[in-house]
């Protein structure tokens, strides 16, 4: 199969004419289907899909990543042009998430969730579908479902929570999903935020698959905000994963975007708004 993936979403532009905004959208062409991954915030993703002559008219189905707004804000102004679709997601995509940031002199949870009441966008045309396994939603294209948490060094970023039972609790983040795309030159992952850790999900999906080669990963990995020895590992398990290249974007944070890039050299780059992957 060949697949196409187009960045319409991202924190930076290199292209005059494109916006940056926290967040992530990409879309994914194969034969078969036309998938939009991710929605951003909402700010940029009806005007960087014309300039970059992206229909999104044309889309089959939407994915999402996780519930947060940065991923799910733009999924009125996607329905707003498409009409009403199908929303492959988690069941936990709807739920409240809060993070401990700066509020004047001291930190507290900010709600950080889906903008939008399942209610409302579906009153708009959101049709969801909910998977919570490995589920094969276009030819040869396939969500990854919830991903089993085992490497010991994938701790992600303790501020993130959720409430539970009248208190605050870790975010399991069940609803992190990834899209993963066969083709003939091996597996392409396509991430959000990669909230349940980068190898875990390189793990998940060589074993659903049966598929050893990586060829390519595109999206966020959240190192930004993760600790130093996730980093670490990370880079240790992208080396036995023999992965081919490596695309970063969004959540990956600047140092740890100059560590890959010394580490992975031409294998390496930064994929911002109008970034296109082929395989």
């Amino acid at each position: 199969m060949s697949v196409k993936i187009t960045v319409l979403c991202e924190n930076t532009v290199q292209v005059p004419g494109l916006l940056g905004e926290h967040g992530f959208a990409a879309l994914l062409e194969t034969p078969d289907a036309t998938v939009l991954f991710d929605t951003g915030q909402g700010f940029s993703l009806i005007q960087n899909a014309l300039r970059l002559q992206k229909d999104l008219r044309k889309v089959s189905q939407v994915v999402l990543s996780h519930g947060h707004f940065d991923h799910t804000g733009g999924l009125l102004a996607f329905l707003g042009v498409h009409g009403p679709c199908p929303i492959v997601a988690h069941p936990d995509v709807l739920a409240e998430r809060f993070r401990w940031m700066p509020v004047g002199p001291e930190e507290k949870p900010v709600s950080i969730g889906i903008p939008w009441r399942e209610a409302y966008v579906t009153s708009r045309g959101a049709r969801f579908q909910w998977q919570t396994a490995f589920t094969e939603i276009a030819p040869n294209v396939f969500v990854t479902g919830e991903v089993p948490r085992k490497s010991a060094f994938e701790t992600g970023d303790p501020k993130f929570v959720i409430r539970q039972n009248g208190n605050w609790a870790p975010d399991p983040f069940l609803d992190d999903y990834s899209l993963v795309l066969k083709t003939a030159k091996g597996l392409v992952v396509l991430l959000g935020c990669a909230h349940a850790g980068l190898i875990n999900i390189l793990d998940h999906v060589t074993a659903q698959t049966g598929i050893a080669r990586i060829h390519a990963i595109l999206g966020g990995t959240h190192l930004g905000f993760s600790p130093q020895a996730q980093l670490e590992g990370t880079i240790e398990g992208l080396r036995r994963f023999q992965v081919e290249h490596l695309a970063v974007s969004h959540c990956t944070g600047l140092s740890p975007i100059a560590r890959l890039a010394s580490e992975f050299g031409a294998g390496f780059t930064f994929a911002p708004v109008g970034f296109t992957l082929e395989a």
